[in-house]
């Protein structure tokens, strides 16, 4: 497996490259966004750790631009800003997952190996999920609905797979947020209701039958009954 570390702070990247490399895998290290993005879309990349601020190209922008290009590359995104509203930036632009500085190494590897499982994982799967008249496309990673192709970030098109692939079964907040984000959920954060609210925009407000439920101190159940 070979991971792509895009990272400006020498120590940082060292740090990481270190401690992958000792764990057998295959690195490669940009100091800079451009340098990165096109690394990231010239060579055989496995995974992507990519940080936030970046000199020539911002992460934000690397991200954006990579996943256009390479919509099943998992990229992990290292910031140093840990609000609801910073992650909802990363996960908006297509990064996969979200980690904070300072980190410790063992946690970094443990998202490192869940994204990667979740991409083979995600190889083998149908190409489509449905309930009701809501159709997920595994392949474009897009829903349609009432004809409607409907455009969605990395971190919705998981949620919205982990709801469909669990529909009728009443979930809540911490499956969700171990599930789709792979952390424990902390309740200081609000990041499971913002992005179920942004879904509901998405594939429930101009639609019938409403599909995601809430259902008040247990979680949400996604069922067109």
């Amino acid at each position: 497996m070979k991971i792509l570390i895009i990272e400006d702070e020498p120590r940082v990247a060292s740090f990481i490259k270190k401690g992958l490399e000792e764990k057998e895998y295959e690195t490669m290290v940009a100091y800079d966004g451009l340098t990165g993005e096109q690394a990231a879309l010239l060579e055989a990349i496995d995974l992507v750790i990519l940080d936030l601020i970046l000199p020539g190209k911002g992460g934000i922008d690397v991200c954006r631009a990579v996943k256009e290009k390479k919509p099943d590359l998992p990229i992990l995104m290292l910031t140093a800003m840990s609000t609801t509203v910073d992650k909802v930036k990363g996960f908006d632009a297509g990064a996969d997952d979200y980690l904070v500085k300072p980190f410790d190494f063992p946690e970094l590897l443990a998202r490192i190996k869940s994204l990667l499982k979740r991409r083979i994982t995600s190889r083998q799967q149908p190409e489509s999920l449905r309930v009701a008249n809501l159709e997920l496309d595994l392949r474009r990673k897009v829903a349609i609905r009432g004809g409607h192709t409907i455009e969605l970030t990395a971190k919705e098109f998981a949620l919205l797979e982990y709801f469909m692939r669990n529909s009728g079964r009443v979930l809540s907040r911490s499956d969700i947020s171990e599930q789709v984000w792979d952390i424990a959920y902390d309740t200081g954060t609000n990041i499971v209701e913002v992005y179920v609210n942004i879904l509901r925009k998405k594939i429930d407000r101009d639609f019938e039958p409403k599909l995601i439920h809430t259902r008040i101190g247990l979680g949400y159940i996604f069922t067109d009954s």
